[in-house]
């Protein structure tokens, strides 16, 4: 064995000791940098704005060698001083000293449930606290929020381990009753907290919480805790302890003990001592066992420290400080200066152990029964040991870093075999049940957990279960329980649980009793022979049947137990392997066996289960048959004998027949066909699974959907599609015992399920409509005692499953059948009840009147109505339209949830339009389509008119699609909803889907587009008013302000970076966003304008749908809406346009905020609705001129942007047409943004005219001209770029006639062009031609008598010499 450097710690912040000892060491950060901690990770989205947009990072310089080695050896220039015990260390330079202290860190924890006090949940958890132990020697208490309730110093020694001891019921009389205990080892001692003084503390503490934040002002004392604290002696190290209670020995170890202590001439005492043991592992001895005699020493009163002051502020201070008592410095101080008192320790012998010198104990884990204990060493041993004798009894090896636990079975007692001649103990069921006890070791090494029968048991069961997992076991259940409370409620605790890190799951073991019995001949145990037996049997490949079955049924009649045979069975029922024959004659077999034997001895359960499974048996068979034969109904059917059959004349059903054609073509177009399998055979082991027979009745589990329709498939779809006798079928299943409601859901669900093979066989109708009438006349099917007037629950039932049906066009048909069969059985049973009493009544005259006053016949005309409104509607939603190829997002791409009355109903009065708006968005079309197709609804001409409108949608040039498909469907939802889907709820609806979807992604900019669009659309004021202020609170608020504050602290347009961070989309989906609220907040304006004009508009439902519950609708919110406030909408019009400015441009040195004074800024971000107090009167003149100047700026990049001649014209023109087409005029917005901020407005209109001068673009600005009114300043403006273009052509061509033309000028006008700064001029290029014209427009802008009048007539002769050639 080699030398070792060990490390014991570590500094978690020395550069921070060494910066306050030696200042001139410390490392300044970059200018405008934050300084950070050099020990954490550095974030680059928490440096200054400075370190990343302004400033230019800066090389550091170089350091000398001096520098460099003082930074590294300064430890040496320190006074140094490490406490013996490692918990606190000096380092000082001359006047400063820096104390290290040590921190605490958790180093065990417990979750105790505490059990109510309430009446009304007496013995069930009400709450748990959690126990943490920390090296400082604390234990505090905290609950499920984390809230400290207590903290106890009861030994200065770091915690080793926490255990608990919960209220067990002995299971004999002889057993002592032990006390509940919370145990807490220690290095050197052991510290036991009584159960009841815990309980009683912990619950005071969290009433003291719960006061305290209600009031601030309580202050209760809670009961002091009971604890005892033993000295553990004669013992090198301890790792972990196990206090197993109370115990009394026995008369004869009594006297062993005494003789073992004191010798031969030891007193006995007449009543045996109560004692309480520990056991200790660790090392010399590796195993230690002590007895503290109860009574020897009094227990200790430990005044309650509590965590929660008087006040509410340090009751909140308490919580808000985090979990598991990591406090800040003012706490720790505190802590210091009121240290509890901690009391001494009561020395406490080993009296004997495990001696084992090279063996040292890592864990022990105590028996449920207190009577074994598991230990495990640094060996790899696991070592079972006898408590009450101390001595090890079995040994387990290889099982290296293990972890282990226990499982407490109880038998039982109604898997006992009664057997005719048994006259043992426990042949009587009312015997008490056995415990059987199983140890349960993880060996994390190899990825097993082994469960072991003790003592000296096999191991009954070992699962592969990873490397990575925990075994926890807690060893305890809830606090606070005894013997009265204990039984009033059993907790569903798991004794054992397997975490398991890497798929995330937790897992527990489940042992069944038998496997602790190891008698070799016990029944049980012979039994499970026999069923692995049967078990190989059934997975082997036969080829001789007959010896297969013959063998299986020596099997099953050989196992006696009643619920093995009962096992055996299932297991056979559910092989794929045997034939339906063998199945049959092997259950057959095994009832005829049990009707054999004497009553007495029969299980009554087995029996029955014998008896219902062959009777699905037979059941299986028979419906197998019928669907075998050969059986084709050759009736020929027309669409009369349809028209007849559904009751309909000749236009309806040319009307359905449409409507249905119209809803195939869309499915057709959006599912994909695949071929079906016509044989309809349903597995017997499924079947056996799926039903349950009971008594006379068949009855159906629970089951999947899809397992629901396969079965009914199996029963009906031959006679559906006219293969199968329907008759017969109908014959077979009542003679079963299958109810007819059963039937009736089962034959719904294939029909409704099977829309596709359905629409294309009309004939499947015929066969629908002679199914229902034969269920129908069953017996319990329709109550005889059914009146007219009340609702039959039979129609009910058939009727609910269309309404939850989400395939419309089969639900429609269904509908229609049922009316009609209910409508032929209704007239029957009328003619009958009228027949009896009226012998000379018009039986015609009478059904017309019941049919009149039929409640079933009314509901069934209005579910008509809804699932043909439902079946337009769901045509329309799976039609598509073929736009343009565009970016299609991926919201674009999710399928739409499809319809059914239910969800029609229970979706609110604007569900109708919400699914229309999820089709809009989807498809994603111009909003004038809307309109279009609603115009050409209105027509009443359809000839001239339509032709027009067809115009008028080849001229929306967004859309390129089948216009005659699309306008006929949504002129058919039109006309089916009125009012629903009328134009303003339409659009209204449009335009919050399309807000909320690009709410999910913001950089979809177009989404939010186009929402506004559908918001232009809406023409009443009152809506489109309160949209937009839904619109604005929930969305656009937010972020508006976000990229405020953003833009005002970077002071310019931020990068893409900065944009994503803050406000949560790119720096150009951020400029759209910004375009989008400008336009959005004008449409509020000039809604609240035109709102006092219109009046409410009045929201009204479709008659077949007035029962429509659910939420409120879109525009119904909208119109709850208050007023706005305009002012404050105009206010932020006025920020949002700087801001788009600002982004639009890519200005930079402009802080938004600082246009506006401080009324101004406290009233952004508001309600809009709410009246805030805005800046009125003059304004400082320093805010005039800051917002003059970014007026003129504005102006400035925007005459750049479209007029600069940098740009290639050749490659960008089209690029420019498409930014350009839907762009804000800005020369006018800043013009009239002028009148808003206090700006003079022709300033603005001079600084615009010069720009588009400087451009070269003189046609453009001679019309601006005539929007200035001081024309005098504008032509002095003006003489300056004259100049300036004349200067650029005389100065800086440097030819030999540029020189001449100088020559020929004035000198006063050579002194002024060469004062002439050309820099400014934006285009140079321009036309001397273009230029006198300018010069003429001046000479008519000046009057004769301004001063500058002669300089324009030397300019006149200038431009004239220029544009006469030199010969």
């Amino acid at each position: 064995m080699a030398c070792s450097l060990v490390q014991f710690s570590c500094f978690q912040d020395l550069h921070a000791a060494r910066d306050f000892l030696f200042p001139h060491l410390r490392e300044e950060p970059p200018s405008g940098a934050v300084r950070k901690d050099p020990s954490k990770s550095t974030i680059w989205e928490d440096d200054g704005w400075g370190a990343w947009e302004e400033t230019e990072s800066q090389e550091p310089e170089e350091e000398g060698t001096t520098c460099k080695t003082q930074k590294t050896s300064w430890l040496q220039d320190c006074v140094l001083s490490l406490s013996p015990t490692n918990d606190l260390m000096v380092i000082a330079r001359e006047q400063k000293a820096v104390f290290l202290v040590r921190k605490e860190y958790l180093t065990s924890a417990l979750c105790i449930p505490l059990a109510s006090q309430k009446r009304s949940s007496t013995g069930r958890p009400d709450w748990t606290c959690i126990v943490v132990g920390f090296t400082s020697g604390y234990v505090r208490f905290y609950t499920e929020n984390g809230v400290l309730l207590l903290a106890q110093l009861l030994n200065e020694d770091a915690v080793l381990q926490l255990k608990c001891r919960t209220y067990e019921i002995p299971r004999h009389p002889g057993v002592t009753e032990q006390n509940e205990e919370l145990s807490i080892l220690y290095p050197s001692a052991i510290v036991t907290i009584d159960g009841f003084s815990l309980f009683q503390s912990l619950r005071a503490c969290r009433n003291q919480v719960a006061k305290a934040a209600a009031s601030g002002n309580e202050n209760i004392q809670p009961p002091p805790l009971s604890y005892k604290k033993w000295g553990l002696q004669d013992i090198d190290t301890i790792v972990d302890h196990a206090s197993v209670g109370i115990m009394t020995l026995s008369p004869f170890d009594q006297m062993k003990t005494a003789s073992n202590i004191g010798g031969f001439n030891a007193a006995i005492k007449t009543t045996p001592p109560a004692m309480s043991q520990y056991i200790t592992v660790g090392s010399n001895p590796f195993t230690g066992f002590f007895y503290a005699l109860e009574g020897s020493t009094q227990p200790l009163l430990s005044h309650v420290a509590l965590a929660v002051a008087s006040k509410l502020t340090s009751a909140l201070f308490n919580a808000a400080s985090g979990w598991l008592g990591w406090k800040s410095k003012h706490e720790e101080e505190a802590a210091q200066k009121q240290k509890p008192k901690v009391e001494p320790a009561t020395p406490l012998a080993v009296r004997f152990g495990l001696p084992d010198s090279r063996r040292h104990g890592e864990s022990i884990c105590l028996s449920p029964c207190n009577t074994l204990a598991a230990a495990t060493d640094d060996f790899g041993r696991v070592i079972l040991l006898d408590v009450a004798k101390g001595i090890a009894v079995r040994m387990w090896k290889g099982y290296r870093d293990a972890q282990i636990g226990w499982i407490q079975i109880v038998e039982d007692l109604h898997e006992r075999v009664p057997e005719k001649v048994d006259l043992s103990p426990f042949g009587n069921t009312q015997c008490p049940s056995r415990v059987a006890q199983f140890l349960v070791i993880y060996a994390p090494r190899r990825g097993i957990l082994e469960v072991w029968s003790t003592q000296q048991g096999p191991r009954v069961g070992a699962f592969n279960v990873g490397k990575h997992c925990r075994l926890l076991y807690p060893g305890y259940k809830i606090m606070g329980l005894n013997n009265v409370t204990s039984q009033s409620w059993q907790p569903q605790t798991y004794q054992i649980c397997l975490v398991d890190p890497v798929s995330g799951s937790m897992k527990t073991v489940n042992v069944p009793f038998h496997l602790a019995l190891s008698d070799k001949k016990s029944e049980r145990a012979k039994d499970l022979h026999l069923v692995k037996k049967l078990a190989t049997l059934l997975k082997t490949k036969s080829s001789n049947p007959d010896s297969l079955e013959m063998e299986i049924k020596e099997l099953v009649l050989d196992i006696k137990y009643p619920a093995t045979k009962k096992q055996a069975l299932e297991s056979i029922l559910a092989s794929e392997r045997l034939s339906f024959s063998c199945l049959r004659n092997i259950t057959q077999t095994l009832m005829d066996t049990l009707q054999k034997q004497e009553l007495e001895l029969v299980d009554e359960g087995l029996l029955q289960f014998c008896a219902s499974k062959l009777k699905l048996l037979h059941l299986y068979e028979s419906v197998t048959k019928l669907n075998s034969l050969d059986f084709h109904s050759d009736t020929p059917f027309s669409d009369s004998d349809l028209a007849a059959l559904l009751r309909l004349d000749e236009k309806e059903l040319l009307k359905l027949q449409s409507l249905l054609e119209k809803y195939k073509e869309g499915m057709t177009r959006t599912t994909v066909r695949f071929s079906d399998d016509k044989d309809r055979v349903l597995p017997l082991k499924t079947f056996l699974e799926q039903l349950e027979a009971e008594n006379d009745m068949i009855n159906i589990k629970k089951i999947s959907e899809e397992d629901y329709v396969a079965l009914g498939d199996f029963f009906f779809w031959k006679c559906l599609y006219g293969e199968s006798s329907t008759e017969d079928m109908c014959h077979t299943l009542e003679s079963a015992g299958l109810s007819p409601q059963l039937l009736l859901s089962l034959l719904l669900s294939v029909w409704l399920s099977k829309e596709k093979d359905i629409l294309d066989k009309p004939q499947s109708v015929c066969c629908l409509h002679k199914m229902l009438s034969l269920l129908s006349k069953m017996k319990v099917a329709i109550d005889e005692a059914w009146d007219s007037q009340s609702v039959s629950p039979w129609w009910q039932q058939m009727r609910t499953a269309c309404i939850q049906s989400e395939n419309n066009g089969a639900a429609l048909l269904s509908a229609h059948v049922g009316h009609s069969v209910a409508v032929q059985i209704s007239n029957s049973l009328t003619e009958k009840k009228f027949s009896q009493t009226v012998l000379d009544a018009d039986s015609e005259g009478l059904t017309d009147s019941w049919e009149a006053l039929s409640l079933d016949t009314e509901y069934w005309k209005l579910l008509l109505k809804q699932l043909e409104d439902c079946l337009i509607l769901q045509t329309l939603l799976q039609s598509t339209v073929n736009t343009q190829p565009t970016k299609v997002s991926l919201l674009q791409t999710e399928p739409l949830p499809r319809l059914s009355v239910r969800r029609l109903l229970e979706g609110g009065k604007g569900g109708f339009a919400d699914s229309v708006a999820k089709w809009i968005f989807k498809q994603d079309f111009n909003p004038e389509v809307l309109n279009l197709a609603n115009k050409e609804s209105d027509v009443e001409n359809p000839d001239e008119p339509k032709e027009a409108i067809h115009r008028d949608f080849l001229e929306v040039s967004e859309v390129d699609t089948d216009l005659g498909a699309l306008s006929d469907l949504l002129h058919l939802a039109y006309k089916q909803f009125p009012c629903s889907l009328e134009l303003d709820v339409l659009h209204a609806h449009c335009c919050w889907e399309y807000i909320v979807q690009w709410n999910k992604d913001p950089e979809e900019a177009r989404f939010l587009v186009r929402s506004i669009e559908h918001l232009k659309h809406i023409l009443n004021a009152h809506v489109q008013n309160g949209i937009v202020l839904m619109m604005w609170n929930t969305f656009l608020v937010k972020r508006f302000s976000a990229a405020t504050y953003l833009m005002d602290k970077v002071g310019k347009s931020p990068k893409d970076r900065l944009c994503r961070r803050d406000v949560g989309m790119s720096d150009t989906a951020m400029t759209s966003f910004l375009g989008s609220c400008l336009n959005l907040l004008q449409t509020l304006m000039e809604a609240d304008v035109s709102r006092d004009e219109m009046q409410m508009p009045i929201l009204d439902t479709e008659d077949a749908w007035l029962s429509v519950e659910g939420p409120i609708s879109i525009v119904e919110l909208a119109l709850e809406q208050k007023h706005i406030h305009y002012p404050l909408v105009e206010h932020h019009s006025i920020l949002c346009w700087v801001l788009y400015a600002i982004m639009r441009f890519a200005l930079k040195t402009v802080k938004p905020l600082s246009l506006f004074d401080s009324k101004g800024k406290n009233a952004f971000f508001k309600d809009l609705t709410s009246i805030q107090l805005l800046p009125s009167g003059e304004m400082d003149p320093n805010f005039i001129s800051v917002r003059q100047q970014f007026l003129l700026k504005v102006v400035s990049a925007a005459v750049q942007a479209q007029h600069s001649v940098a740009k290639s014209r050749d490659s960008s023109e089209e690029t420019l047409a498409t930014l350009f087409e839907r762009d804000y005029n800005w020369s006018v917005l800043a013009v009239d943004l002028a009148h808003h901020l206090q700006v003079n407005e022709d300033v603005i209109r001079r600084h615009y005219v010069g720009e588009l001068y400087s451009y070269g673009v003189d046609h453009l600005g001679e019309e601006a001209i005539l929007q200035v009114q001081d024309k005098e300043v504008l032509a002095s403006q003006l003489l300056v770029l004259i100049g300036q273009r004349l200067a650029y052509v005389l100065f800086h061509s440097q030819t030999k006639q540029g020189l001449e033309l100088l020559a020929r000028l004035s000198p006063t006008l050579c002194t002024w062009l060469k004062a002439m700064d050309t820099h400014g001029l934006q285009n140079t290029s321009v036309p001397i031609a273009t230029t006198a014209k300018l010069v003429n427009k001046v000479i008519e802008l000046l009057p004769e008598n301004h001063g500058q009048y002669n300089l324009a007539l030397h300019l006149v002769e200038a431009v004239e010499a220029i544009s006469i050639p030199i010969s």
